[in-house]
């Protein structure tokens, strides 16, 4: 039997990710017409003999009732429950605190994903190369540009056996390219291993006046896959598929278009479909059944149309979220952008980012970040003929007047 963590954080965490986490926590925005965890949960349960999935995080408790309600119908062969930190304490520390309630059942394997990331999921892959080797832990990692890779936790492994020599997280000097994904696979032993980095922790604590508070937590990346890795416990799993950390409110956009693309190998019946008399979808659209777009509306590619939407005549949207309740007034663009709940956006009027080719999706203008995704969070009122460019705009903003590269309070 195996189970599985999702590691959800809590309201300190997530904080890039606003203003949209400012409605709903990060580890539940829609992504691809699904909360983010959801896509998690819909890979776990394709595991043969995982039964059970526990959510570790310090939200309060009634913040992930109802997306357990749903999920409990929707993947029945799953006992979902939520663990709540009573306080932050550290990526393993949350696991081991509630470690009798992971081992009740005696499960063989965990699994344990953080939530911020968008993958593939290649879960069962994972599992049967973590059945080949004898180390304590399976970590998915993957290869990313040379310049990207500061920002991830490094690997160097074997070639021949993918044993994991050295693990740093985020060091200042190039490595390697091979980075983690925040995907784990664990054997029940890690426990042990986790009491000794305890006690290990403590002692320095005891010992050291100067060791500030944080130190007290237990760190996944930096108290133990270091340790594993020092003592030749620890191996990688390397995916050439799709993954992509979820951290700003912008990086939704891209991790949208890439579930979207997925659902087109595995799911097309998710996406819309070009119908005669019907809008015209470029590429893969996802649609809610409650969304009205009217037949002469240009949308996709890469787009997600959350609930109660209302797409007026002649509208074209692109690389867009746009999400419950938003209505899309006659010949308005949307491109590069979140449309938050409750805005509307008037006619002729223009609400575009600057499209990102790489990880970032901030881009650089004469030395200055400049925001490329445009945000706009909930109950936003774009005017008519208004253009909105690579701006985030905070909660019950009316917009009068054209904006560029600013952050609208």
């Amino acid at each position: 039997m195996q189970k599985a963590i999702i590691l959800v954080g809590g309201p300190s965490r997530g904080t890039r990710f606003r203003p949209l986490s400012l409605n709903i926590p990060k580890p539940l925005f829609p992504v691809a017409g699904h909360p983010i965890i959801w896509h998690h949960l819909e890979a776990l349960s394709k595991i043969e003999g995982l039964k059970e999935v526990l959510l570790i995080g310090f939200y309060e408790d009634s913040i992930f009732q109802r997306f357990i309600d749903d999920s409990t119908r929707e993947f029945p062969k799953i006992n979902i429950r939520y663990f709540r930190e009573y306080q932050s304490l550290g990526t393993a520390g949350g696991i081991y605190h509630f470690r009798d309630e992971i081992q009740r059942g005696d499960p063989k394997q965990i699994f344990v994903l953080n939530a911020d990331v968008a993958c593939s999921f290649p879960l069962e892959e994972m599992l049967e190369f973590h059945n080949t080797h004898k180390g304590l832990c399976t970590i998915l990692g993957t290869k990313v540009a040379r310049e990207a890779a500061k920002r991830y936790g490094y690997l160097v492994a074997k070639p021949e056996s993918n044993e994991v020599l050295h693990y740093v997280e985020k060091p200042e000097s190039f490595i390697s390219d091979l980075i983690s994904c925040g995907i784990y696979l664990f054997n029940c032993d890690i426990f042990n291993e986790m009491k000794n980095a305890m006690e290990n922790k403590q002692h320095r604590v005891d010992r050291d006046p100067l060791v500030t508070s944080d130190d007290d937590k237990l760190r996944l990346e930096q108290d133990l896959l270091r340790s594993l890795a020092e003592s030749k416990k620890l191996y990688v799993y390397v995916t050439t598929d799709f993954w992509r950390q979820i951290k700003t409110a912008s990086s939704a956009v891209p991790a949208n278009a890439l579930y979207l693309e997925q659902y087109l190998k595995t799911n097309p019946d998710r996406l819309l479909k070009n119908e005669q008399g019907g809008p015209t979808i470029v590429g893969c659209v996802y649609k809610h059944p409650t969304a009205f777009v009217d037949p002469s509306a240009k949308i996709g590619p890469n787009v997600t149309i959350g609930p109660r939407v209302v797409v007026g005549k002649g509208v074209r949207i692109k690389d867009s979220i746009i999400l419950d309740n938003v209505e899309i007034k006659a010949n308005s663009c949307i491109l590069h952008s979140v449309i938050g709940w409750d805005s509307k956006i008037g006619t002729w009027a223009r609400v575009e980012g600057t499209p990102v080719t790489n990880e970032e999706t901030v881009i650089t203008q004469n030395g200055v970040k400049v925001q490329s995704i445009t945000i706009l969070a909930n109950e936003v009122m774009v005017k008519d003929e208004i253009i909105i460019r690579n701006c985030i705009v905070l909660p019950h903003k009316e917009l009068r007047s054209n904006c560029h590269n600013e952050v609208l309070m």
